[in-house]
């Protein structure tokens, strides 16, 4: 990347996480990077973001924003309004005899074994209004739509109190004719753009999926859409002339104001950000297949990259009934961060989390009120996080170590009648094993031996705890990113533009018409160029994507086959089905009819790369330790030595015990394991005598 004198330099990635905002700030003129990272603002997101841009820039004014050229946004807004059900007013227009698809969902509960389930959809039934009209299965147009009725509805919605419409037609993905037509109608009566049409969203068979999906695409509009406004207009009167872009859900980056328009594919921003910069930075070290840890204040999500390619899952549930389909890189989440609240239940358990403390007021060690043990106060009473060391590169100048001790003991040691060192490995021991739990769920019950792959963990508390991960689950090597805390904002600035669209085909292969397909592939190849142009971003290369959702006749779940459309034919769509299916399911199924029931097109915008070795440490360096520092390890004190990461030359060995600091993360060397700084400025974690 290059830019040209005078002109603004700096791309950021920002990350906002439930506990802290990340910045990752590249100088594109002088190569250099640098991170930032704030407290995050709960309910007031653009606050704690403009807060990391004032540390970014020095300033504040109207040229503060000046030197920016592009920001790139991974956000939780509209997963956290999901979550928290702080979402728009929001009405549905639906086909005659279906206004409660959402309620019927696909007949599952909450609980499988529950004789009871509590389920409240987004939009209640009162909002859900049906109206005169009906395209069947085949596309056939069987009753037009009253518009007159379509009309009424409208009016009935906005009496309502509405923000927000939703329309959605039964088998419009096969014949949107009626839902445009109603569209037309509704879109010049209400008094916002925010208007979701189904068909426009999510052209794709199965009528639940596809209404939730808009549903809540409608209901997160106002949301996503006055958040992403409110956020350009502050940039805009500091100088920003930038582009502001938004992390998707599939890795890939999106205009702002298409983010504005489906924010449905923002439900995992953030995570996804930083999935692909570990892919980047593990393909470079030499590591095509990855397991990701990101341990943040509040969530473990682990994902898995296998050949350099991040697996992506075709639907997500948000919780219970909030199903949003829609191309997503597979994340497992689990209630396991830093701030994972450890407790005591009313069966003598130890659990640590789901809940979590936060950033306000934080663990116990920060000092603002809470009293409760979390994960970092068992780190910090362990000796792990050094408590006269400033966290977060000066947010806190120490931490309260004493606190941690009185919290650990009033509710976990003195309950289970354990002393207090013990109390705290057993909170971490708990720890550990719900996020093994998960790395196996990732990898093992997908049919993948974690064995052969790395494990890289990212966030603020990842690489505390990535020796007990390799022991944990039998992984032979660690890789700790440069900085391990913003890597989900670094992954912003590495993040390639991309669009995903899908339309259903539901036909034999044998009678596919290939003339047919090859026109829908161009339309959809336009529609997705439309939006990569719209949001006026220099791109090195365009790629697209292609793939057949196919099955057998009679099967119900489908196999994803990518294909070249180059290439295109019967017997080379068919050779690469059964390929495919031999390959998952270890046979093929000789004399059944072969189903192609869905197009997907992806086409991405490949944005200039910026070196990695940028993120190498420059010149000498030093691997001097900074002291030592007692760390309680299984039972037993040990002398750890006490090192800065950042300043250690490419090719430094450091072996365990040791702790290696750095601002936004610290490292546990644990004795018997070893770490050496390869040419991208990562820390190589193996077992001492070992290779990576």
């Amino acid at each position: 990347m290059s830019a040209v004198s005078g002109t603004p330099a700096l791309v950021v990635g920002v990350d906002v996480g439930g506990t802290f905002t990340d910045l990752f700030v590249l100088d594109e003129r002088s190569g250099q990077a640098r991170i930032v990272k704030v407290p995050s603002t709960r309910g007031e997101e653009a606050r704690g973001f403009m807060n990391g841009i004032a540390q970014v820039t020095g300033s504040e004014g109207p040229d503060a924003a000046r030197a920016i050229a592009t920001i790139v946004h991974g956000t939780t807004v509209g997963t956290n309004a999901l979550l928290e059900r702080k979402v728009a007013r929001t009405g549905i227009i639906t086909t005659r005899g279906f206004r409660d698809v959402l309620e019927m969902r696909r007949r599952d509960r909450p609980q499988t074994w529950g004789l009871r389930g509590s389920y409240t959809p987004v939009v209640p039934r009162a909002l859900r209004l049906e109206v005169d009209e009906r395209v069947l299965a085949d596309g056939a147009l069987h009753t037009p739509v009253d518009l007159e009725q379509v009309k009424t509805q409208t009016q009935a919605l906005l009496a309502a109190g509405c923000e927000a419409v939703c329309l959605f037609f039964i088998h419009g993905y096969a014949n949107p004719a009626n839902e445009r037509a109603a569209a037309e109608v509704v879109r010049a009566l209400w008094p916002n753009p925010h208007v979701t049409v189904a068909s426009e969203v999510l052209p794709e068979i199965r009528e639940f999926e596809r209404c939730s999906t808009a549903t809540l695409n409608a209901a997160l509009q106002p949301v996503v859409g006055s958040y992403l406004e409110r956020l350009e207009g502050d940039l805009r009167a500091q100088g920003f002339g930038g582009e502001l872009l938004v992390v998707q859900s599939n890795g890939g980056v999106m205009s702002r104001q298409t983010a504005c328009d489906v924010p449905v594919r923002t439900a995992l921003s953030g995570p996804a950000a930083g999935v692909m910069a570990c892919a980047e930075m593990a393909r470079a070290a030499g590591f095509p297949n990855v397991i990701t840890g990101d341990m943040g204040g509040t969530s473990f999500d682990v994902s898995l990259i296998a050949q350099g390619q991040a697996a992506l899952a075709a639907q997500t549930a948000i919780e219970f009934g909030l199903v949003v389909r829609s191309p997503m890189i597979q994340i497992e989440t689990i209630g396991a961060g830093g701030g994972s609240i450890a407790s005591v239940d009313a069966s003598g358990m130890l659990q640590v989390g789901p809940e979590s403390a936060g950033s306000q007021p934080g663990p116990a060690c920060y000092g603002r009120g809470n009293t409760r043990p979390t994960v970092t106060d068992a780190n910090v009473l362990l000796g792990r996080i050094a408590a006269d060391r400033p966290l977060g590169g000066g947010l806190l100048q120490a931490l309260d170590a004493r606190a941690s001790e009185q919290a650990i003991d009033t509710h976990v040691a003195q309950p289970l009648g354990l002393s207090v060192l013990a109390a705290a490995e057993a909170i971490l021991t708990v720890a550990n094993a719900k996020m093994a739990g998960a790395i196996r769920v990732a990898s093992i019950e997908r049919g993948h031996d974690p064995r052969q792959f790395a494990y890289m963990p990212f966030g603020g508390g990842g690489a505390l705890h990535v020796c007990a991960m390799m022991r944990e689950v039998g992984v032979t090597t660690g890789l700790i990113p440069r900085y391990p805390g913003v890597t989900s904002a670094l992954g912003c600035v590495m993040a390639d533009m991309r669009h995903d669209a899908v339309q259903t085909l539901n036909q034999n292969l044998k009678d596919l018409q290939l003339d047919q397909l090859r026109q829908r592939l161009s339309d959809l190849a336009t529609q997705c160029q439309q939006r990569l142009d719209s949001a006026g971003v220099r791109f090195e290369a365009v790629e697209e994507i292609v793939v057949l959702d196919m099955l057998y006749a009679g099967q119900t779940h489908t196999l994803s086959v990518r294909i070249d459309p180059a290439s295109l034919t019967l017997e080379s769509i068919q050779q690469a089905f059964e390929r495919s299916y031999q390959q998952a399911f270890g046979r093929v199924l000789g004399g059944l009819v072969i189903r192609v029931l869905n197009l997907r097109y992806a086409r991405l915008g490949i944005r200039p790369k910026f070196d990695l070795k940028v993120l190498a440490p420059q010149g000498a360096g030093s691997a001097q330790p900074l002291g030592t520092q007692r760390v309680y390890h299984q039972g037993r004190w040990c002398e750890a030595q006490r090192l800065d990461r950042l300043a250690l030359p490419v090719g430094a060995v450091v072996d365990g015990p040791a702790i290696l600091e750095q601002a936004d993360t610290t490292v546990w060397l644990e004795p018997g394991f070893q770490a050496r700084v390869d040419d991208f400025g990562n820390l190589c974690v193996t077992r001492s005598g070992g290779t990576a």
